[in-house]
């Protein structure tokens, strides 16, 4: 079924009938539905009913149509076209400054005057397609990133015995850079919970960039080294795209639960005992891209049977006054949580919240109890 192209409409405003009649006859002949004024009054009521395109006289029995132009544009966009017989810079400069959009004296060429409307309107459809162009691109780079973000999470969950391990993420709707990631090894297993500063394909590639190199650097048995390798090899990429990483990175050895921790201006890791307690543990260092040959500070928590690791992204700081009732919330959810996968729904279903605007990530490790008996 083909639709037609909704009918332009115009508004003729000239006190001439004559005249009034040749314009309305041509614009007619160009498809518009037309209306006729033939003082300032008539011709504003008639633009308050919705007009694209007006042809304006400056002589009218009630008044100036500078007047009627000043009176018309603020409560219309249509065209305003003025035809006069003042023909002087002055008066032409008086028009497009209260709001015309061109001039055209009298006595004028009817085919001038068809070639003017017309070109309004080329330069309105440019002007629409370049914006749809510019929607659609802007669409597609937000598809094309959220597609990279989400390769960059793990497609299987980790089955590591005597552990329960979940992740979650959550995006906003302009693609942030947040990412987590995790792999097996032979003691036990590495994982990362990262941000990339910015939005769209930019933080997304740069998040991608960060996973690759960390990944590089699994078979360097010292996380303090591996990690300082990782920085050196990122940093000249950050500077280039005038980015930076927060960033959690651990190695956790399944045999006794200890968890060497490098944490890069993350902030956001709490170790929730047992009994319910908890404490946030303190960041070891600046974002990456922020200092090059900074040295992180490599920190090693235990679990113990029925502790819990969770990393959470800074998301969810956007519904809490502050860090600490942040911290008391999430570690609640935990504490109180039936499994590492009820944690991470239970802190997603936190981040729906509608003042949330940025991605969220949670990350639960969890020593379940009755490991090394």
């Amino acid at each position: 079924m083909t639709v037609s192209p909704p009918e332009r409409r115009a508004l003729v405003i000239e006190d001439d009938p004559d005249i009034r009649m040749l314009l309305a006859s041509l614009l007619k002949r160009e498809g518009f539905q037309v209306m006729e004024a033939g003082t300032v009054r008539e011709g504003v009521e008639a633009a308050r009913r919705g007009v694209d395109i007006i042809t304006l006289d400056l002589n009218l029995p009630d008044g100036n149509g500078l007047d009627a132009c000043a009176q018309i544009r603020p409560i219309s966009d249509a065209y305003i076209l003025m035809i006069t017989a003042r023909g002087s810079e002055i008066d032409r400069l008086q028009g497009l400054d209260t709001g015309a959009d061109d001039y055209i004296v009298k006595p004028f060429s009817p085919r001038e005057l068809v070639a003017r409307i017309n070109s309004l309107f080329r330069r309105q459809n440019r002007q629409l397609a370049a914006s749809t162009a510019a929607t659609e691109a802007d669409a597609d780079e937000r598809q094309r990133a959220a597609q990279v973000q989400q390769s960059l999470l793990p497609r299987h969950g980790l089955q590591l015995p005597g552990y329960d391990i979940a992740g979650q993420f959550r995006p906003s709707r302009d693609v942030g850079g947040d990412f987590f990631d995790w792999y097996p090894t032979p003691d036990g297993m590495h994982f990362s919970v990262a941000d990339a500063m910015g939005k769209g394909m930019g933080a997304a590639l740069v998040a991608a960039t960060v996973r690759a190199v960390l990944r590089s650097t699994a078979e360097e048995p010292d996380l303090a080294r591996a990690f300082t390798s990782a920085a050196a090899s990122l940093d000249a990429d950050l500077e280039r795209a005038s980015s930076f990483v927060t960033l959690l990175h651990g190695r956790l050895t399944a045999s006794d639960g200890a968890v060497d921790l490098i944490d890069a201006g993350h902030g956001l890791a709490l170790h929730v005992s047992s009994d319910g307690s908890w404490r946030r543990l303190a960041s070891g260092g600046v974002p990456l891209g922020t200092v090059p040959g900074w040295d992180w500070e490599v920190m090693t928590v235990t679990l113990a049977a029925g502790d819990a690791l969770a990393i959470i992204s800074d998301g969810l700081l956007d519904i809490y006054d502050t860090l600490d009732e942040f911290a008391a919330a999430a570690a609640e959810v935990v504490a109180t949580s039936s499994s590492a996968a009820d944690a991470c729904d239970k802190l997603l279903i936190l981040g729906e919240d509608p003042r949330v605007e940025d991605d969220v990530t949670a990350v639960v490790v969890r020593r379940t109890a009755g490991v090394g008996a």
